[in-house]
């Protein structure tokens, strides 16, 4: 969604996020505010000289880089996973640990960009979904829909990727479409950080599931990634709670940082 205050500069206990003049989205503006709660906290723990300032670009200086890294290994300790845990994870994730899966997919790419009216957008994204899905038998739409409403390149190609692997994706849309058992045009519509796709899954190759000890490592790496994200949040949210924000709106709280 775009932040609508086009004229209105945002600050971070008094200082400038961005320019008067920019057009950003709510997420660009907050993770500005994020980035600019660290720096204030890494100058206020003594990891960064006074004279260091903000620009508001949204870029830091590379001595604000360094100091950040060194404030949140400081303040966010990430426990090691129990093997419990790293085995309920893969129970519940096999999918994600299986090699060779493929699909052969056709898409439709409603992309999001700045200025797009996202509400519209999805309107007719789900308009072209329901007219691919309820063409008559023997009828197919979507190559032609792809090649008339895509922003991807494929579309002159009727919409066709060729068969991918998980690894070939972006990875929110490998998750909605790796380890199920859809075939067809599906009947949502998947996002990614591209925008919305129609996407019609042609035919599916089943993988092969990694045993535990093989993957045990990645998935250890990986609840230690959810864990340090988890602690991430609520350390800026603490920071958030303390600051004086304007312009900008972060989740804050006043309870003590939970490992």
């Amino acid at each position: 969604m775009l932040n609508e205050n086009l004229h209105r500069v945002a600050r971070v206990n008094g200082v400038p996020i961005n320019g008067p003049d920019e057009m950003l989205t709510d997420e660009t503006l907050r993770s500005r505010a994020c980035t600019e709660l660290l720096r204030q906290s890494a100058q206020c723990a003594g990891l960064l000289s006074q004279d260091d300032r903000a620009t508001p670009d949204g870029l830091i200086s590379e001595d604000a880089a360094t100091a950040i890294d060194a404030l949140v290994s400081e303040a966010i300790q990430v426990p090691e996973p129990s093997e419990d845990a790293c085995r309920r994870h893969y129970a519940a994730h096999r999918a994600t640990y299986t090699e060779g899966e493929r699909l052969q997919l056709r898409h439709i790419l409603f992309a999001v960009t700045p200025g797009v009216d996202v509400v519209a957008l999805r309107r007719r994204a789900e308009t072209i979904l329901l007219d691919v899905r309820g063409h008559a038998d023997g009828e197919d739409l979507f190559a032609h829909a792809a090649g008339q409403f895509s922003n991807c390149p494929s579309g002159a190609q009727g919409g066709d990727l060729g068969w991918l692997a998980a690894s070939d994706c972006a990875p929110e849309f490998a998750r909605a479409l790796f380890g199920q058992q859809d075939v067809g045009v599906l009947p949502r519509l998947v996002h990614s950080r591209f925008g919305l796709h129609v996407v019609d899954v042609v035919a599916r190759e089943a993988g092969v599931a990694q045993d535990f000890e093989s993957v045990r490592g990645t998935v250890a790496a990986s609840l230690r990634q959810q864990s340090f994200v988890t602690a991430l949040r609520q350390y800026l949210a603490l920071l958030a709670g303390a600051a004086e924000l304007e312009g900008v709106e972060l989740d804050a709280a006043d309870t003590p940082l939970v490992q």
